[in-house]
């Protein structure tokens, strides 16, 4: 699936943000255009695509974001918007006037924050409760953790009061190699996990999924917690690293956010989806041939060898790597000269 960025401009400022580089480097007027959007439509289509995530940013700053999404659920696309949820009344207002029907060929998926841990100001707490208020049937919780000592227990709360999917789709907080940003380090990530786990009770009683973004380790998880995920998620568990394929206003497009520097392309180099996943297929696979995973007992790994377990997210390799001297493939080597240019 191909995540479009409609713009680059956000309304939050997220200790974690892994989407930085891009928001931070790019004009914070850049927006897809009318053209881009038909262009895009058409180039999923005949790739055989028919779902597609618009993303920003906050995508719902773009001035025609609704018509955009109407355009592509008339070319027949199922479509997910990555909101945090704050938008002014008027964009609201159109949303539920012209989206909240579209129960079948739309869903949201709205990054929370914990109010506490991530505080943020009023006049946004208030906006995000409008919008789950007006739209939570159609809205799946998302959640990112870059600490340790996160806590759930405000999506559980949002979930029984606004009537929210009873789905959490979790994140690891990724590093930007060559930047910084509050991310989750590998020697804490079986916290991570045991904390997830501390959970499971109330998991259970409200019939809340848990789903893994990319990034979670399968050696950290042991087998009562490995045994609680399997079924709670009804047997859909994945320990890989994602191929989102981010497409930017400017038609660029990389592997994802926290790669946004490093081996960035342009769409127009390609005729189909396919031929732009394996071509970021085969850069990651030369990266994981050089670092196997995040832990040095990756190498070998049986979980890797059977391809249950990816070894941890790219960007986390190449993390690693940028510290270190020229070691690895020219390629390699070329690719994180350029990403310490960019710092």
């Amino acid at each position: 699936m191909a995540n479009v960025l409609l713009t680059t401009s956000c309304v939050r400022h997220c200790p974690y943000c892994f989407a930085k580089t891009e928001m931070e480097g790019s004009p914070t007027s850049e927006r897809l255009s009318w053209e881009n959007v038909v262009y895009l439509a058409d180039f999923l289509l005949a790739s055989g695509e028919q779902r597609v995530s618009l993303l920003g940013g906050e995508p719902t700053l773009h001035p025609d974001f609704v018509d955009i999404v109407l355009y592509f659920i008339e070319r027949g696309f199922f479509v997910t918007v990555f909101t945090s949820g704050v938008m002014n009344r008027a964009k609201l207002e159109l949303c539920e006037r012209y989206l909240a029907s579209k129960t079948n060929a739309l869903g949201f998926v709205c990054n929370l924050n914990d109010p506490e841990q991530t505080p943020a100001p009023e006049k946004e707490r208030e906006s995000v409760h409008r919008f789950l208020t007006a739209m939570g049937p159609l809205v799946t919780p998302g959640f990112n953790i870059y600490r340790t000592d996160f806590r759930l227990e405000f999506i559980f709360d949002s979930v029984v009061r606004y009537g929210l999917r009873r789905h959490l789709r979790l994140g690891i907080a990724h590093p930007i190699p060559g930047s910084a940003n509050s991310f989750i380090q590998p020697a804490d990530m079986g916290r991570v996990i045991d904390r997830l786990h501390s959970y499971a009770e109330q998991f259970d009683r409200l019939r809340i999924t848990p789903g893994f973004d990319c990034g979670f380790p399968l050696c950290r998880v042991n087998n009562e917690q490995i045994g609680w995920l399997y079924r709670v998620s009804q047997g859909h568990l994945s320990f890989g690293c994602g191929m989102p394929l981010d497409i930017t206003p400017d038609m660029s497009i990389y592997n994802c956010f926290p790669l946004s520097n490093y081996q960035r392309r342009s769409l127009f180099e390609f005729n189909t989806l396919q031929e732009v996943q394996a071509f970021y297929q085969k850069m990651a696979h030369s990266i994981r041939a050089e670092m196997p995973g995040i832990f040095d007992e990756c190498d070998g790994c049986i979980h890797r060898e059977e391809q249950r377990c990816a070894g941890g997210g790219v960007c986390q390799l190449l993390g690693r790597m940028m510290s270190e001297p020229p070691v690895r493939l020219q390629e390699i080597n070329d690719g994180l000269a350029a990403l310490r240019s960019a710092v």
